[in-house]
């Protein structure tokens, strides 16, 4: 029983995590498209719906140790409206993200519960995938500046004139 205990509050932790980057990654998704930056904005996405597995797959764990799962974020939304910090933000979650999994992990060794230990390599695996796409996505606005961010906008405005965006 314990061990169920133990584990459903580490999972538990998991999803306030993956919810506060999910809400996170779904105001800088809008924010980007406003501005009119298409790529990192469907970056956003992509990684908030990646996120929203996650807390799916982690509530199913919690829902099979007979638990409650709770659905509440971790932190609040951060309004970032600066494209660089918006990235190192992400990155940043994701790297704490890495951390507590890699401790939850050996937690859930020490309870002696191998699925759920599994469970957060499986996540961490992942997650490591979205912090190099960050790393790469502040490399990328450090080495090209402004360019970086007007390719964007001027693929979006093709888009547009070519009729090809939805509104």
């Amino acid at each position: 029983m314990e061990k169920r205990v133990k584990s459903i509050e580490l999972l538990n932790r998991a999803v306030a995590d993956e919810m506060t980057a999910l809400n996170q990654y779904m105001y800088f998704h809008f924010l980007l498209e406003d501005m009119g930056y298409e790529l990192l904005s469907s970056y956003f996405k992509r990684t908030a719906i990646a996120e929203m597995r996650h807390v799916e797959r982690l509530a199913e764990r919690i829902l099979f140790l007979k638990g409650e799962v709770e659905m509440r974020a971790s932190e609040n939304v951060d309004k970032i409206h600066d494209v660089e910090r918006m990235l190192k933000k992400a990155e940043q979650l994701e790297s704490d993200t890495i951390t507590n999994y890699n401790k939850w992990a050996r937690e859930a060794a020490d309870a002696a519960d191998a699925a759920t230990k599994k469970l957060f390599e499986d996540l961490i695996g992942e997650e490591e995938e979205h912090q190099d796409r960050f790393d790469t996505e502040i490399d990328n606005l450090h080495n090209f500046g402004d360019n970086y961010l007007a390719l964007q906008s001027i693929e979006n405005s093709k888009k547009a004139a070519a009729g090809l965006l939805t509104t």
